[in-house]
């Protein structure tokens, strides 16, 4: 067995053996990992005989992955790309590569990200206030420090569904400046009410939101669901795993678009049939993770699996189109 399936993961990726058995990868085949991350899923599709196309915005996760034995290897199995994952199809047809066998991705901020203090993605350790997975570009404090009043609410309410957000971001303008993750979650808190010992902190949904904005986290999604469609050929499977209901909203509509499942308006009017031919078949319902995963990781709670099959369908042609 190879030095990357030896070697101890440090997290422990979500719903593994559901995707797994979603993608069914064989020796030989061709996979993407669209997240890398600390590499579950790529562990386990290399130990299977797959040769894997990772991608990962985060440059430590891509440092990390280059220790691995495979990249050493004459052909290598594994390829890491230093990309966002919506730029796969591009980055694989630079390398040469048009078709795929499998795609999966772990949608949101990875275990190592959260984990430490100094990425500014959570407020158990009080750190910078960051969240760029890349690491560079305008970042969280740039946002909360700049934006108006109207616009930080606008994204609390669009990406974490904050039903105060007009309160909340009224009080992050109060305080400015705001530099660490801290100073932000106290902020929050006292706009909201925070009772110690309950079940949720309030300022979780204000990360959220603010984390998604600055990474354009679903924007990416669409976009790497799009690029999916293109490189997959026929019979290629798609496994999407998802942390919280925006997300598995993507997904899950472009899936039933892609499949031709759109619902009829009323139960009483006749199926209409697409003229477009049907991009995947074989959509999975919601896959959800056993009380047993739950109780061994608890960040698995609010993960939702969706998989298809590609059919032989051309891709669209453009974003509008294929999302």
């Amino acid at each position: 067995m190879s030095g990357a399936a030896n070697s101890p993961a440090p997290h422990v990726p979500v719903l593994l053996d559901e995707v797994i058995e979603a993608l069914t990868p064989q020796p030989g085949e061709l996979m993407v990992d669209a997240t890398f991350g600390a590499g579950g899923y790529t562990r386990a599709l290399l130990a299977r005989g797959a040769t894997v196309h990772a991608f990962d915005r985060d440059p430590d996760a891509i440092a990390a992955g280059n220790e691995w034995a495979e990249t050493r290897e004459d052909p290598p199995r594994l390829v890491l790309h230093h990309r966002r994952f919506s730029e796969m199809a591009e980055a694989l047809a630079e390398a040469g590569v048009e078709k795929v066998d499998g795609v999966t991705m772990d949608i949101g901020v990875s275990s190592m990200q959260l984990d430490q203090a100094e990425r500014g993605f959570a407020f158990m350790h009080d750190g910078p206030l960051d969240m760029t997975m890349d690491q560079s570009g305008p970042n969280a404090a740039d946002f909360v420090n700049t934006a108006t009043e109207s616009a930080i609410a606008d994204v609390l309410y669009q990406y974490s569904e904050e039903r105060q957000s007009r309160r909340v971001a009224r009080a992050i303008v109060a305080a400015r400046p705001l530099t660490t993750t801290g100073e932000l979650a106290n902020v929050v808190r006292k706009a909201l009410g925070h009772h110690p010992g309950a079940p949720k902190d309030p300022a979780t949904r204000t990360f959220q939101a603010i984390r998604i904005h600055v990474n354009r986290e679903l924007d990416e999604l669409a976009e790497g669901l799009a690029a999916a469609e293109h490189l997959l050929g026929e019979g290629g499977r798609l496994a999407v795993v998802s942390f919280h209901s925006l997300e598995d909203r993507i997904v899950k509509a472009y899936l039933r678009d892609a499949a031709n499942q759109n619902p009829r308006g009323s139960r009483y009017l006749p199926e209409t049939a697409s003229d477009m031919p049907a991009i995947y078949t074989q959509v999975s319902r919601a896959i959800r993770p056993s009380a047993a995963e739950i109780e061994r990781n608890p960040r698995a709670r609010s993960a939702t699996l969706r998989a298809a099959t590609r059919t032989a369908a051309p891709a669209r042609q453009n974003d509008q189109e294929a999302v």
